[in-house]
């Protein structure tokens, strides 16, 4: 059994989509067709850079998943499969579970583009600029991570945000609170802290504006069934139903990404085979989330799609 994931924001570098453009016309229709979507040449930015304007969560969001969702086209459309025939299950990290669910078909392509282009601006608008922060804790399980991160509170927000694998965690609130806990990861026998350079505290309560804008913007560009289930983020088991994945994509912002569990979830339904999208981030959690032997594949250039096609 095979699902195919697809990547979160980090993942992004400039350059990204370009080989695939230059070689198959599919990719340059998905490119082309998320700058009119967006009414900017968000392929350019992709392509050329600078890499502090595609770094912009606005830009970064709807750019990783443009190249996933271009990644799987040409797959698609040059090797004559079909997403439902091949995958049992989509999933995603954070804006990955919108790229998943555009691959399964519960939202078009410009809808999907649109969508995170106001989710990557609602998020940077949530928090000013210098008040949140995150923090990518090395060597901390999720029971240690929390413990540490109530002890960093004190009266602030500090919480685990991306529980990702067994020995990554990342933890978001305001900056102060981030910052205590970093100075604290020896007392809790945590390996090291390491603050992330992103704008914003991404999935924690500060984040309840952003989680307002999106419920107006699911509401008035609600999602269709997909053809698979999508494994949820906050959930961490699959979902179907339209007005429960509207629901939890607003719960997303503030809510915590159970990626780890996520994994375990598709393992026990049996999936043996995780095929990603468009970066090469998942694969490595994947491999350390999985209690037994699975396959981790990393689908980026067109080598990588036809080496794919012949194991399908």
């Amino acid at each position: 059994m095979r699902a195919f994931i697809f990547p979160g924001q980090g993942s992004q570098a400039v350059g990204m989509g370009k080989a695939l453009a230059e070689a198959s016309a599919h990719a340059r229709e998905v490119f082309q067709e998320v700058d009119e979507a967006l009414g900017q040449h968000l392929f350019k930015l992709m392509s050329e850079g600078p890499d502090d304007q595609l770094t912009l969560t606005e830009n970064a969001q709807p750019a990783i998943m443009a190249n996933a969702i271009a990644t799987l086209r040409v797959l698609e459309r040059d090797g004559g499969v079909t997403l439902s025939g091949k995958a049992a299950y989509v999933a995603g990290h954070s804006l990955g579970e919108y790229s998943a669910l555009c691959a399964a078909g519960a939202f078009d392509l410009a809808t999907t583009a649109r969508l995170l282009k106001t989710r990557g601006q609602a998020m940077q608008a949530a928090v000013p600029v210098g008040v949140g922060a995150m923090a990518a804790l090395l060597g901390a399980d999720i029971d240690t991570a929390q413990k540490l991160a109530d002890a960093a509170a004190e009266g602030e927000v500090c919480t685990v945000a991306n529980d990702n694998d067994p020995s990554q965690v990342v933890i978001s609130g305001h900056k102060g609170a981030v910052e205590r806990a970093v100075a604290m990861v020896k007392d809790y026998g945590i390996k090291r802290g390491v603050l992330l350079p992103v704008s914003a505290p991404f999935h924690c309560p500060l984040m309840q504006p952003a989680a307002d804008a999106m419920a107006d913007a699911l509401s008035a560009n609600p999602p269709a069934a997909p053809l698979v289930p999508v494994i949820a983020n906050v959930t961490a088991s699959p979902v179907s139903d339209a007005d429960i994945i509207s629901n939890l994509l607003v719960e997303q912002v503030t809510g915590r990404v159970r990626w780890r569990e996520s994994v375990g979830a598709m393992e026990e339904i049996g999936v043996t085979q995780f095929v990603e999208f468009g970066g090469k981030v998942l694969g490595p959690m994947v491999k350390r989330s999985a209690s037994g032997d699975v396959e981790t594949v990393s689908v980026i250039s067109m080598d990588d799609i036809e080496a794919l096609l012949k194991t399908l």
